[in-house]
């Protein structure tokens, strides 16, 4: 018993007249300038978007940063930004936190109670060591200090 269907002949001539194997060298040549360009464009848009982020941060924080000398007496240094940094206090300023909170400390009259710990995302406070100064910040809710802040803005007294 055969079960295999008779086959059936396709005549050359029965066949649509477009290629069935067609030349890409034409196709070819426009890619690269397609990628080129492609590149182009995507190396763009990601300096103009570079460009502008760090333009509305700097804003903020760095544009807002006094140019003078820090350790002068009178001098103030760091954000004018006072919706960020809204609070103050003043005291000497000694290098050293409370069990890890803080990197300095604002010694104020009335004892350790009224102690700030301070750390500062902006100014480097190590120049303000040994000086009664008065800080704008940031505060935070802390472990073990009583009182710690983001300092923002410095004013040597």
């Amino acid at each position: 018993m055969n079960n295999s269907s008779p086959s059936k002949k396709i005549d050359l001539a029965d066949l649509p007249d477009e290629k069935l194997v067609h030349n890409l060298d034409g196709d070819q040549k426009s890619m690269p300038k397609q990628i080129v360009l492609g590149a182009v464009v995507i190396i763009l848009a990601g300096l103009l978007t570079g460009y502008f982020l760090s333009g509305s941060l700097s804003k903020k924080i760095s544009s807002s940063v006094s140019n003078s000398f820090p350790g002068s007496l009178g001098k103030t240094v760091g954000s004018t930004d006072t919706k960020t940094f809204p609070d103050s206090a003043e005291g000497n300023l000694e290098a050293g936190g409370l069990n890890g909170e803080g990197t300095h400390k604002l010694v104020r009259p009335g004892g350790e109670s009224q102690t700030v710990y301070l750390t500062s995302s902006v100014l480097d406070l190590n120049q303000f060591v040994g000086k009664k100064v008065k800080v704008w910040g940031q505060t935070f809710s802390a472990k073990k200090a009583g009182w710690l802040m983001d300092v923002g803005r410095v004013e040597v007294l």
